[in-house]
């Protein structure tokens, strides 16, 4: 028997989603590789060639005198409740994030519900009301909606869409290829809380502790960074896919290299529990309330201090630098001081928890 037949009689199952596909595949959803490579091959042909400076949280539009950032993204957390926030919080803070991730103050957002049929009217109150209550604390005024309800089994209980429109001080140039080296990288506290907390909710999985999701608009900490120094080059939310995610998105859309320290990392004692005995890296898991900035090494203290004074940046600290060594790559300093890649996950590691 050839080599090639006695493989294809063991019936071998290649242990990750096949590149070549004619579905979609959760993974498609989760924010990795398969993300990327459905937005690149399929959406961005279809809809027109991607913007000058790359893909970013939320497109900058010039519509006339000033710059808007504008974002949509859609919600199908499950649970619908957990620790720290709910459905209808993160697609309030989410859009306002992705808007402030280009350094834009929100204005409005639209909403948009598709409720499955037999949905408690008390669950969805609560979920509009938290809604509500996020939008006052992130001070943006919910404009416009829709609602559809769909049949039984049609959806999982509850979906959201939301979009945001803010505008873009004058001077303020934030964008993914800014990345420069010599440029400082800063987080804003600890990571991997909002998967985790999810998830543990979801599993009922008790890992000492409860973990509570970080879930925070984030307009009020990018204002006062802004404040303090003006030329942020980069703002990233590391939402699906953790901060491993946003990092390599970064680094391929500047041409450049980013490296930092594995234990410099903020990983709260019990993320790194849960991801010890789940097998995963923090670095992947999605974060809600947290961002990446990268900054000129001459505005690195004036940016970390403002940081450091708001109550959404009081654990920021710097974990790395931008480099040409290795352009494309990002690259960790292990706790033993190896040198390891870190590349993008294929797919989703925790799904459903956005």
């Amino acid at each position: 028997m050839s080599e090639r037949k006695r493989v294809e009689a063991m019936a071998w199952v290649c242990p990750v989603p096949l590149r070549q596909y004619d579905r979609v595949l959760l993974g498609h959803g989760g924010g990795g590789k398969l993300s990327a490579e459905l937005v690149e091959h399929l959406f961005v042909p279809a809809f027109g060639s991607a913007p000058e400076h790359g893909l970013h949280d939320s497109a900058v539009l010039e519509p006339g005198e000033g710059r808007l950032a504008f974002s949509t993204d859609s919600y199908v957390v499950r649970p619908l409740f957990f620790a720290g926030g709910s459905i209808g919080e993160i697609a309030v803070n989410g859009t306002v994030n992705d808007i402030a991730m280009s350094g834009g103050q929100p204005i409005a957002l639209s909403c948009g519900f598709i409720i499955e049929e037999g949905l408690a009217m008390d669950t969805l109150g609560r979920v509009v009301e938290l809604m509500a209550g996020a939008a006052r604390t992130a001070g943006v005024s919910i404009a416009t909606g829709d609602t559809k309800v769909v049949n039984r089994g049609a959806a999982d209980q509850l979906f959201i869409n939301t979009a945001g429109v803010g505008r873009i001080p004058d001077g303020v140039d934030i964008r993914p290829d800014r990345a420069s080296p010599g440029d400082v990288v800063i987080v804003s506290g600890e990571i991997g809380v909002h998967g985790v907390a999810v998830m543990s909710e979801r599993e009922g999985i008790e890992f000492g502790t409860r973990v509570r999701s970080d879930s925070a608009a984030l307009n009020g900490l990018v204002g006062a960074m802004l404040d303090a120094y003006l030329d942020i080059h980069v703002l990233r939310d590391p939402t699906r896919g953790g901060v491993a995610a946003s990092l390599c998105e970064i680094a391929a859309a500047a041409g450049v290299g980013i490296k930092f320290e594995e234990s410099l990392l903020p990983v709260p004692a019990e993320v790194a529990a849960a991801c010890s005995f789940l097998g995963l890296d923090p670095m992947n898991i999605a974060n809600e309330g947290k961002l990446i900035a990268i900054v000129p090494p001459e505005g690195v203290d004036d940016v970390l201090n403002a940081m450091l004074s708001h109550e959404h940046g009081a654990g920021a600290m710097v974990i790395g630098t931008v480099n040409d060594e290795h352009p494309g790559v990002v690259t960790a300093v292990t706790r033993l001081g190896a040198t390891r890649v870190v590349d993008l996950p294929l797919g989703e590691v925790l799904p459903r928890i956005c």
